[in-house]
């Protein structure tokens, strides 16, 4: 695997930089395709906040018919239990963690970094954000699910056993449906994290009550 860090869409600070959010798009998504949300989360300027947008690497997806796109990890089965590949998520993890490391190297601290993501990106953010060696701000999980979720208690790291965890999830959502959402959840509470699940009457998308609720919790954590 590459050292050079993800290609990615990066939203600066209108003021000095204290706090970096890292948000990670969905399978066939880009950083583009949710940068435009930085906007409407109505953040506070004197947060200082830098949003990095990261592309997920291009590969192929066994369930489009091996089709090339962007994605976290390869989908090879719709089955719960194995949706996610295992190796493809540690992989990505280790990508995403070193945009993080990045971030702290630059003088940002690890408790002024929060990491976000929608579907695939919210596995990558389960799997890195709960195993990461130093202190997250907090971690949001949109729309998504856990890769073995039994691993957690295994594998998790004590540095992020007070993080702050936001899990949200549509009720009509037809690509990750609910019950895997808040499986994923109560493995969280299972595993004594502090835990905030809020469900909304959507599809596989974001709707607007819930960016007010990502914001909320965004400047919760940074303020």
């Amino acid at each position: 695997m590459s050292d050079a860090l993800l290609d990615a869409v990066v939203i600066e600070p209108a003021n000095v930089h204290k706090a970096t959010i890292i948000w990670l798009h969905g399978l066939g998504d880009s950083g583009n395709g949710f940068a435009p949300i930085a906007p409407e989360l109505q953040l506070p300027e004197e947060l200082g906040i830098k949003f990095v947008f990261p592309n997920a690497p291009i590969r192929p997806v066994t369930i489009n018919n091996g089709m090339q796109m962007r994605a976290w990890y390869d989908i090879k089965s719709m089955d719960m239990e194995s949706r996610a590949d295992e190796e493809g998520v540690r992989e990505s993890a280790d990508q995403v963690q070193k945009l993080i490391e990045n971030e702290i190297a630059n003088g940002i601290p690890s408790t002024n970094i929060l990491l976000v993501g929608f579907s695939q990106g919210g596995v990558i953010a389960y799997h890195l954000g709960t195993r990461f060696s130093q202190p997250l701000a907090g971690i949001v999980g949109l729309s998504t699910y856990m890769c073995k979720p039994e691993l957690l208690t295994f594998e998790k790291h004590s540095a992020n056993d007070n993080t702050p965890i936001l899990c949200c999830h549509g009720q009509q959502d037809e690509v990750v449906p609910l019950f895997l959402g808040r499986t994923a959840y109560q493995t969280i509470v299972n595993n004594g994290y502090k835990v905030i699940w809020k469900e909304y009457i959507m599809q596989h998308n974001v709707c607007m009550p819930e960016i007010k609720d990502i914001s909320k919790f965004i400047v919760e954590q940074l303020s």
